[in-house]
């Protein structure tokens, strides 16, 4: 019993501190070609962003993109949105995002968490962890993927402009 208590408190305090992220934190991020890049600069600081945690030994997490890469298109015809895909594969698996990327055709960026920092700052404790922002204010977090969920994400972001609106008039 004392251990359901204690593994309920434990969640609670992972899901309390998940939830607590309001805003991107400003942090410093690399891009696969090694560039520098401030994670608010690469939010789309008029609209939406779709932010996908993800690493090369997760197919949940490679399901997920591909099935965004599919309709992102057609979502951004409807509404300003930018997916960044943020590698969370170590030092040691690293080498395998390029080649991963080169075989897909993903039409949004890629960039690398190798030291997980942006991860962390992020509350980030399981992949696939997907993030919507509206500027840089946090609207909707999930965790892991089942296929058509990435519906799921244009509602949030459908949704959450007509409630903007509704409060604007």
């Amino acid at each position: 019993m004392l251990k359901k208590i204690i593994i309920s408190c434990i969640l609670s305090l992972i899901a309390y501190s998940s939830s607590s992220q309001k805003f991107i934190p400003d942090l410093g991020l690399k891009t696969l070609n090694g560039e520098s890049i401030r994670s608010v600069e690469a939010i789309n600081q008029n609209g939406f962003t779709i932010i996908s945690f993800w690493a090369t030994w997760c197919i949940p997490c490679i399901n997920e993109l591909d099935a965004i890469n599919e309709v992102i298109s057609v979502w951004s015809e409807k509404e300003d949105i930018t997916v960044l895909a943020i590698s969370t594969d170590d030092s040691r698996s690293k080498k395998r995002v390029k080649p991963l990327i080169n075989g897909k055709d993903w039409v949004f960026d890629v960039i690398s968490d190798t030291n997980q920092d942006f991860k962390r700052a992020m509350g980030v404790v399981g992949i696939p962890h997907t993030i919507v922002t509206y500027k840089s204010e946090i609207i909707h977090r999930r965790i892991g993927y089942t296929p058509g969920e990435e519906e799921d994400l244009f509602d949030v972001i459908s949704n959450y402009k007509n409630i903007s609106n509704i409060r604007k008039a």
